[in-house]
């Protein structure tokens, strides 16, 4: 794309807004950056910026080309009124994929696209290829593009919302982990949810890839197709959660080989390992996985007191994620769970929570209609804050048990966030006695 002696106008002053810009000035443009802040700092000189930006001011600005941020939402009053005299609307990462010139493995699901990028940068890196983790964990795309030289891979994590802005993204791999309601305060339905995921396939064709998992509903694909699965080993990559197994030869061990545990991880490594392998090059997984140790607040053990562990997985924030914690559980459970609302059915988990749990705990601003949920499979208590939760907790878990805080819910009612709220579940737990 050539932009010399373009206006480019960037809506939202955070760092993928930041990295947008410093790409379009190197491409000869002329930058623009509106945001709803008070104030904008950060940027070259020669940008311009504008605070305090409304949908009146929206409708009166031209522009050869609109690049929205990530956090904005694509369908709200703000882009609507930018895009009125705009000729052209992309996302960051659309806008910076242009750039890039190596190759491109994308990853998306409801839960599992951090861990999954992850290994899969490490798998790379260990390999002697270079690769960088980016997109909607890490760095922007735009920052990478601007690195010299450029990484040969790119691992992709990419969200519904970057997908809804895409018009030429095309990865050579494209991962599919899951797929799960969530977001349905932004999604008007679960399928229009799924359709804009979908999205990381539509540009795909016969010379690329798509790794997916067995049992999913997925669009017609042009692309070769790979799948993984934890459930039967019909599908090409197969774990029971101990050994990786590819074409029924044992390809990696979990417990002696990596420090991730669970079916989910299996999964995530499945994929992980797939596409690595569509690079072509020999991988040295050993090495890959020798000393790494998962994201935070994912099924992570803070401590064993009493003969009780506990877990913090604050990165549930939705039902899939709630029942996967749940699911790849040994111990007896008690869970804590709560947050906000966000419109999700928690009637799935009863079944499960039947078989996993001995009671729960909830807190937050669904406590209430979540306990009436919860209290159909065990017996709940609902608390007003999460150190009572954990109190409550505490003195409901024999030795033996575990005790998981897997919120199934995002943390905005009471948290700047699920790292918030994850490092506060920690800090107390750690000062219990």
């Amino acid at each position: 794309m050539n932009l010399s002696a373009k206006h480019i106008v960037i809506l939202g002053a955070g760092r993928s807004g930041r990295a947008a810009a410093a790409l379009a000035l190197r491409e000869g443009a002329s930058v623009t950056v509106y945001d709803e802040a008070e104030s904008i700092t950060g940027f070259a000189p020669e940008v311009s910026l504008h605070p305090f930006a409304t949908t009146d001011i929206g409708v009166q600005v031209k522009s050869d080309l609109l690049v929205v941020s990530p956090g904005i939402d694509t369908y709200g009053p703000l882009v609507a009124a930018f895009s009125t005299q705009a000729e052209k609307v992309v996302g960051e990462m659309e806008f910076a994929w242009g750039y890039y010139d190596g190759y491109t493995v994308a990853i998306t699901g409801t839960n599992g696209k951090t861990t999954t990028t992850e290994v899969i940068a490490r798998i790379f890196n260990a390999s002697d290829v270079s690769c960088v983790p980016c997109g909607n964990y890490g760095k922007p795309l735009a920052e990478v593009v601007m690195q010299h030289p450029m990484p040969q891979v790119i691992a992709l994590e990419v969200s519904s919302f970057q997908l809804e802005t895409i018009h030429a993204f095309r990865p050579h791999v494209a991962v599919w982990l899951n797929f799960a309601p969530d977001h349905m305060d932004r999604y008007p339905t679960v399928e229009s949810y799924r359709q804009a995921k979908w999205r990381i396939f539509e540009n795909q064709d016969a010379a690329c890839t798509a790794i997916i998992r067995t049992g999913e509903l997925l669009p017609p694909l042009q692309a070769k197709t790979i799948t993984f699965s934890t459930e039967t080993d019909v599908a090409d990559w197969f774990s029971q959660g101990i050994t990786i197994e590819h074409a029924g030869q044992t390809v990696l061990n979990m417990d002696q080989d990596t420090s991730l545990r669970g079916l989910h991880n299996a999964e995530n490594i499945m994929a992980a390992i797939a596409a690595c392998r569509c690079y072509g090059k020999p991988l040295d997984l050993k090495k890959a996985f020798a000393g790494y140790v998962p994201p935070p607040h994912r099924c992570e053990l803070v401590r064993t007191l009493d003969g009780v562990e506990y877990l913090n997985d604050s990165k549930a924030t939705n039902l899939h994620a709630l029942e996967s914690a749940l699911r790849s559980q040994t111990r007896p459970v008690v869970l804590i769970a709560g947050g906000k609302e966000k419109g999700l059915d928690y009637q799935s988990v009863v079944a499960l929570l039947q078989q996993k749990a001995i009671s729960a705990v909830t807190f937050g601003q669904i406590a209430e209609p979540l306990g009436a949920v919860l209290s159909q499979a065990v017996s709940t208590t609902i608390v007003r804050s999460l150190e009572e939760a954990i109190d409550t907790a505490r003195s409901l878990a024999p030795r033996g048990a575990t005790i998981l805080f897997s919120p199934g819910t995002s943390s905005f009612d009471m948290f700047k966030g699920y790292e918030q709220r994850g490092t506060a579940f920690r800090n107390y737990v750690n000062n219990l006695r």
